[in-house]
């Protein structure tokens, strides 16, 4: 369904896409790939200021003079009905939603006692809800006109918890459980979902959360490489597109969905082979990595209680 040559991607359908958390980071590299091949955008994020800047940059990349990029600022976790409104308003002046992307999200960072309540009800409101609240508003459209796609953008710290992501992860892991369910409703109507975990992003967002980050955090992050927007954008796209359900960047992410395949739903029966030939081999290469962050964690733990007890002899 979806046609390279070289390095260029073609769109299916009417191209009418919506992108939450659209204007910065992987949203905005999201917006701008399928603006490049004609596609109509409508941006969804709070910040009315940061949404008229990305539109800016965006209508740069104009390939006809029919294009649109609309702008609409709104809350996605905060008011249902709101959300709804303004999607619909959105589908009056662009026509109805061929795909929509769930990327607006946050982040905290810290140990577990030390992250503040309020952090965990935060998260679980823009990261899981924020991303329920706009599909909720889409899906049914999609399912009376039998296509649609709908992407979830989780991140690997949602198929593997980590020091310091309590707070973060399990809205992460919370997304892959509504794309199965939801998944399993919608296919008969043509409609596909994928999940997108993409890894350490060089996003605004990732450096603000690399400000607070704990040494150990730190540690383990450092353990891969961060990649550029640009190129998980262009995965997701080309994956949502095409209607596979997992979309995941490099060979770490690629292991990463083999492991934690689990019942998820499979686009082929070759994706599914790959699963069964490769899970054995991918978990004693993931064992080595799991081993490897509890020492991390270990001589971190050591450090402190030895700089502690330095401290406490003074």
């Amino acid at each position: 369904m979806m046609i390279f040559s070289n390095s260029e991607l073609t769109l299916p359908f009417s191209n009418n896409f919506q992108v939450t958390g659209g204007s910065s980071g992987i949203g905005k590299c999201i917006a701008i790939e399928c603006y490049k091949q004609g596609a109509f955008i409508t941006l969804i994020a709070r910040d009315e200021n940061k949404l008229l800047q990305t539109k800016k940059e965006i209508e740069k990349y104009c390939v006809n003079d029919k294009q649109v990029v609309l702008c609409i600022s709104v809350d996605v976790s905060k008011d249902y009905e709101q959300v709804e409104n303004v999607l619909k308003q959105a589908q009056e002046k662009l026509g109805p939603v061929d795909m929509l992307v769930n990327c607006a999200g946050t982040s905290v960072t810290g140990k577990f006692e030390d992250i503040e309540v309020n952090s965990f009800e935060r998260l679980m409101a823009v990261n899981y809800l924020g991303s329920v609240y706009p599909s909720r508003a889409v899906i049914a459209t999609m399912k009376e006109r039998r296509m649609g796609r709908i992407v979830f953008v989780s991140s690997q710290a949602g198929q593997l918890g980590l020091f310091g992501y309590t707070a973060y992860s399990p809205t992460k892991f919370a997304l892959r459980g509504l794309a199965e369910a939801l998944q399993m409703e919608v296919k008969p109507y043509n409609v596909y979902v994928t999940v997108a975990y993409p890894p350490d992003t060089d996003t605004p967002g990732f450096a603000e959360e690399s400000k607070t980050k704990p040494l150990e955090t730190k540690l383990i992050s450092e353990t891969s490489s961060v990649c550029q927007a640009e190129q998980v954008a262009r995965v997701i796209v080309k994956d949502a597109v095409q209607g596979n359900f997992n979309s995941s960047v490099g060979s770490d992410g690629y292991m990463l969905s083999i492991l934690t395949s689990g019942m998820s739903p499979v686009t082929s029966i070759t994706e599914g082979l790959q699963q069964v030939v490769c899970m054995g081999i991918f978990r004693i290469v993931g064992l080595f990595y799991l081993g490897s962050f509890d020492s991390i964690v270990r001589r971190c733990m050591m450090q402190r209680e030895k700089s502690e007890s330095a401290d406490k002899t003074e």
